[in-house]
């Protein structure tokens, strides 16, 4: 038997791994296709919100035909029909502390498409906790933010920004508004990194991207571990991650 060329040990990698979507909204339905597009076999898609009118603009996998709909139902069949190939398991149920184990167990990686800061502190913190690599993405109007966390090694969402604001303060992107082309960009690229995170190694560790959807231009911000971060600072990286990252 011919052992496979180097070419093709990361697509083989991809499709034995698999993904947790958090987040069947523009995130995650932009990652979600990219995903199963690239040669995705297996991915979870976690959401307890239903399809309405107002979200068609950006949530590319759902129609209209799908209103009232759970969100994670409409897109695993848009993804069967685009992507007969892929394996997409739904949970319709909001990730929390309660269930976050058992969603997470058996994920190669975790790729955080919710919307609300203190749900994304939530995810971070819960992520990083069990020891799961995590791509982060946020969105509203023209301006989105991406970073990776890799529990152990790299700096998390809370060594960056420490705590969510007041309720209320800052508003979503469902009350500001977002730019569709946006959420399309940042999920696809949160697609492109969990693709690295499963086959070659994170990109956007210790590193927020940023992206002016107005201007098109990306910035790259280095980031440290915060070693007072409540979430991370007693966080033993695994033996293969601390290797891999030098």
């Amino acid at each position: 038997m011919t052992p496979p060329s180097p070419a093709g040990e990361p697509i083989a990698r991809l499709a034995e791994a698999s993904v947790l979507v958090i987040g069947a909204g523009a995130l995650g339905c932009a990652a979600a296709d990219a995903l199963g597009a690239a040669g995705a076999r297996r991915l979870t898609l976690v959401d307890d919100d239903r399809v309405e009118r107002s979200n068609l603009h950006r949530q590319l996998l759902h129609r209209a035909r799908d209103l009232g709909r759970p969100k994670v139902a409409s897109a695993r069949d848009a993804l069967a029909a685009r992507h007969p190939a892929l394996a997409t398991a739904i949970a319709p149920v909001r990730f929390a502390a309660d269930n976050a184990a058992a969603l997470v167990r058996g994920h190669a990686c975790v790729i955080d498409a919710t919307d609300g800061l203190a749900t994304k502190f939530l995810v971070n913190d819960l992520a990083v906790g069990l020891g799961a690599p995590l791509v982060h993405a946020g969105i509203v109007r023209f301006q989105g933010q991406l970073m990776t966390i890799l529990p152990g090694v790299s700096a998390c969402y809370r060594c960056l920004f420490g705590a969510p604001p007041p309720e209320g303060s800052v508003p979503s992107c469902q009350e500001a508004g977002v730019l569709g082309s946006l959420a399309g960009t940042i999920g696809m690229l949160q697609a492109a990194e969990a693709i690295r995170i499963v086959t070659t190694g994170a990109l956007l560790a210790d590193r927020l991207l940023t992206y002016d959807g107005l201007t098109g231009r990306f910035r790259h911000v280095k980031l440290r571990r915060n070693p007072a971060c409540p979430t991370c600072r007693h966080v033993v990286a695994p033996v293969a991650a601390r290797a891999s990252n030098g």
